[in-house]
């Protein structure tokens, strides 16, 4: 191995990760949105539920609470570019309902 393709290797072992983190896997988990305590508007969800969180006994229950948590405070606010609920959206509103969670707490009046 020459010096040249030993550093390539090395540079690609060390930028892996990072490329890895700025590409979403599509795992079905759920997007909150900007990191922030109480959020004015709702994220458009990209990808529907996923195994962590539709796997009965199997889901991840910290998952499943995190999303349920975010539907009661804020399933009612509106989608931050105003636009209606994709299908991604409902669906994962109808999983909050299946779930446990009060249909109340996602209608944000554009359903």
């Amino acid at each position: 191995m020459t010096t040249r393709t030993a550093t390539a290797l090395g540079l690609a072992l060390l930028l892996a990760p990072l490329a890895a983190a700025c590409t979403s896997a599509a795992d079905g988990s759920f997007d909150a949105g900007p990191a922030a305590p109480a959020p004015t508007c709702l994220a458009h969800q990209a990808e529907r539920p996923g195994p962590r969180y539709t796997s009965g006994q199997g889901a991840e229950p910290r998952a499943v609470l995190e999303m349920m948590r975010y539907y009661t405070a804020n399933g009612t606010k509106p989608f931050c570019d105003g636009a209606a609920p994709t299908a991604e959206d409902r669906r994962w509103a109808e999983l909050y309902v299946e779930l446990g969670g009060d249909r109340r707490y996602v209608s944000n009046g554009r359903e």
